[in-house]
């Protein structure tokens, strides 16, 4: 599935909701988000309104690791 080019940091926040991640802290523009699904996993957004798709592909690959899921099924399933 190809990496989404238009998404914000607030926009993946949104959607990693549906993983129970909730917003712990800001410092500066990057917002750290965590959750207990599947254990404790914390992962740091820049508050950008457009995200590298660099940087896209390395948080969405770590929380796919963390959740157990290949990269393409947590896209279908975050519907990004």
């Amino acid at each position: 599935m190809k990496m989404p080019r238009d998404i914000s940091g607030m926009e993946l926040i949104g959607a990693l909701r549906s993983f129970g991640y909730t917003i712990t802290r800001q410092s500066g523009s990057h917002i750290r988000i965590t959750t207990d699904r599947d254990g404790l996993h914390r992962e740091t957004i820049p508050n950008h309104s457009l995200l590298k798709v660099g940087t896209l592909r390395s948080i969405l690959r770590s929380i796919a690791d963390h959740h157990k899921l290949d990269l393409d099924d947590l896209l279908r399933v975050l519907d990004l």
